[in-house]
This record gives C-alpha cells, sequence and structure tokens, in this order.
C-alpha cells in the first residue's frame, strides 16, 4: 500500500459511487478508531478523500488512528469529514448489500446521500480540520502472516489488566530479538508468553502497544497464513499494515517488567496431563463460584492422579483426573479461571505443567518453547 498522502483540501465538489457492501465493510474497519467518549466533533467523524484514483477513509482517537481504502467509482475526486455513526447508520440502512450508494459533496461541504430512491442531505466538514494520521518511518519493520499475528494476541490479551499503578499492564510487549518475535503480557497474577520465530533477518526491536489497539488490529486482520502484515517500529508509534489497510497506535512510554527474573526452569513436581481433560474439569468446578466470592480450586497431586476440589456456599465438587507425574506429591491452590484462561488457548492435546511448591507460581509450557504461562498460587485452608 502506498504511504499516505498529506490530504488538504479546502473547498471543491466531490462525487463518489459506492457498492454498499464494499462501504460497508471499510467504515466497520475505521469506526474501531472513532472516539465514543468526546467532546471533540473531529474525533466522533470519519474523513472520505478521493484522489489519485484511490478512494481513502480515515478515523482516529489520537491513540488509534486507522486508515483504509474502499473501491468507489470517481466521478469528482475531493473529500469531506462526516459524522462516523450517522453515515454508518445511514448507510447500513439501505436495503440491498448490491446497491450503489452515491455520495455527493457541493463546495458548502452539503453531503447528499442517495441509494435507489432514499435521500439524506447531511452537512460535512472542511477536510483541513482533520487530523493527519503521523507519518513514520519504515526502516525498522517484522513481517510475519496475519494468521500468526491473529492468533498470538488471542493467546495472550487475557492476562492484561487496566491499573491506575503501572499503565503497563494495560499493555502487551513485542520484543523482537534474533528473529524471534516475543509477546507478553501479566497482570500481576499471571503472564503469557508466546514466541513467533520470523522468515527473514530482521533488527532487534521492543516496544509496549496498548492492549486495545491489538485487539482492534486481531478484528480486522484475516485469520490467512498466506497473507502477510508488516509491523514498524519508531519511537512513539507501531504501525500495522496489511491488505489496504494501515492501523497506527501510540506506545506506552516507560520501562516493561523484567520477566526474566520471574521465570525458572527449576520444579520438583511436573504433570504431562490432557489439556481438554483439565479443562473441561476445572470449568466444572466454575459452577459453584459466584462471580464475587474468591474461592480457590485446590489441585491435590499424586502418582498417578490428580484430584481437584472446590467448596462454597453453593455446595462442594470434587473431581479426578489422570495424569503422569514425575517428582514429590504437591498440594496446591489456585484460581481456577486463570487455569483454564491459559488451557484454551493451548493447541497441544497434552500440556506439560511445573510446580516448585504450594507458593510458587506453576508454568504450563512446551519443550519447543513456543508458549509459557505462569500462574501464582493462592492461599488455602485444608
Amino acid at each position: 500500500m502506498a504511504k499516505r498522502r498529506i490530504f488538504a483540501l479546502s473547498g471543491g465538489k466531490m462525487n463518489l459511487k459506492f457498492q454498499k457492501a464494499q462501504l460497508v465493510n471499510a467504515l466497520s474497519i475505521v469506526m474501531k478508531a472513532v472516539s465514543t467518549k468526546t467532546s471533540s466533533v473531529i474525533l466522533e467523524s470519519i474523513l472520505i478523500s478521493a484522489s489519485d484514483n484511490r478512494v481513502v477513509l480515515d478515523a482516529t482517537d489520537t491513540e488509534l488512528s486507522i486508515q483504509t481504502e474502499v473501491d468507489a467509482v470517481i466521478v469528482k475526486a475531493g473529500g469531506v469529514v462526516l459524522n462516523a455513526k450517522l453515515f454508518s447508520e445511514i448507510v447500513r440502512k439501505f436495503d440491498s448489500t448490491e446497491s450503489l450508494i452515491e455520495l455527493d459533496v457541493d463546495n458548502d461541504f452539503k453531503t447528499t446521500i442517495k441509494c435507489e430512491q432514499a435521500v439524506f442531505n447531511i452537512m460535512g466538514i472542511d477536510p483541513v480540520e482533520f487530523i493527519p494520521m503521523p507519518k513514520i518511518d519504515r526502516d525498522a519493520f517484522i513481517s510475519l502472516s496475519q494468521f500468526s499475528l491473529k492468533e498470538v494476541i488471542r493467546q495472550t490479551e487475557f492476562s492484561t489488566a487496566i491499573s491506575d499503578i503501572n499503565r503497563m499492564m494495560g499493555g502487551e510487549l513485542i520484543d523482537v530479538k534474533n528473529n524471534v518475535a516475543k509477546f507478553v503480557t501479566l497482570d500481576g497474577h499471571r503472564m503469557s508468553i508466546r514466541n513467533i520465530e520470523l522468515m527473514g533477518e530482521y533488527e532487534d526491536q521492543k516496544c509496549v502497544v496498548p492492549i486495545k489497539s491489538l485487539q482492534e488490529v486481531m478484528r480486522i486482520i484475516d485469520s490467512d497464513t498466506q497473507k502477510n502484515v508488516n509491523i514498524y517500529f519508531s519511537k512513539d508509534h507501531i504501525l500495522f499494515e496489511f491488505d489496504k489497510t494501515l492501523v497506527l497506535s501510540r506506545i506506552l512510554d516507560g520501562e516493561f517488567f523484567r520477566i526474566e527474573s520471574m521465570l525458572s526452569n527449576d520444579y520438583d513436581t511436573k504433570v504431562n496431563v490432557s489439556r481438554l481433560k483439565l479443562q473441561n474439569a476445572i470449568e466444572q468446578s466454575m459452577i459453584l463460584i459466584r462471580e464475587n466470592e474468591h474461592k480457590p480450586m485446590i489441585l491435590d497431586i499424586e502418582n498417578g492422579m490428580l484430584k481437584l476440589s472446590v467448596n462454597s456456599s453453593l455446595g462442594f465438587m470434587d473431581a479426578k483426573v489422570n495424569i503422569e507425574k514425575s517428582g514429590s506429591d504437591l498440594k496446591i491452590a489456585f484460581n481456577p479461571k486463570f487455569l483454564v484462561d491459559a488451557l484454551k488457548v493451548i493447541d497441544d492435546d497434552f500440556v506439560n505443567i511445573y510446580f516448585t511448591n504450594a507458593k510458587s507460581p506453576c508454568f504450563i509450557r512446551d519443550d519447543k518453547n513456543t508458549y509459557t504461562y505462569l500462574i501464582l498460587p493462592v492461599n488455602f485452608i485444608v
């Protein structure tokens, strides 16, 4: 995709014709960057601009900016800024997905939207008022498949937290080193790490991206292993480029946590267990735990058997899962949701879980070092 041009049109008519399905798709992409809590008219709007045989939609909330191209017939080039919610609702209410939508803008930015026998007239704004997407250098970057990026965000997003004390807990570390991209999130109770081996030679890079920005990227990109996304790093921003779309996010300022000090290969107990059987047993136990009731799930690890128990105000549950165990017997307790969240995003049929003692975190990790999930235990009374 070509670099974004600086659009500075102060007047002039514009006339465009869109197929409804294509316009709706483009709007659904840029609407993810439209602010819903603002007193700024511009931040509630989208920029529609046409020049050089390209029609581009832009939106920004100043933290996140999205730009995407949409196919259209350009009768007259120009630009206009429209209220995003209003324009989107109008377009979506037209009947057929095959309908042709005409957008006509006059010199005063009065905008007429026509489709079949329906006509809407709304007021637009001069595009020079719009906040342009910041330009960044594209020297430092990595490239990976859209499928890999979508998966790695899905497999780590759950262990973030909005914290007034440390904003870094609301972000995800992307650490590129030795052609491996490491994605890390943590919330004070658990940590998720996913490693992706990159194809090609890339310089080392590191930044922390707000999880909201990554979640929006995840929702837009395809689950296609053949399509790539380029990720560009700069001092203050990170840019994702894929298909005909650009997503630019501010990065979080500050140092991420020293995760190396939290990781250990030492253990006293190792359990190999069917992931699905363990997940099902834990989910069954969670039925008895109310949302505001902080009841732990106790794991009693013995040779060949993992016993799970929950005792809450709603009742008592006891379950057993067959395991392969090496090392010491152990009794330890966890928040069951934290274990389930990790197990849900692992694709392996069997998982290895490593324990040291009842006061130390457990580690769920594979032999290939593609993932590590750290979960802190909780205190319990026998």
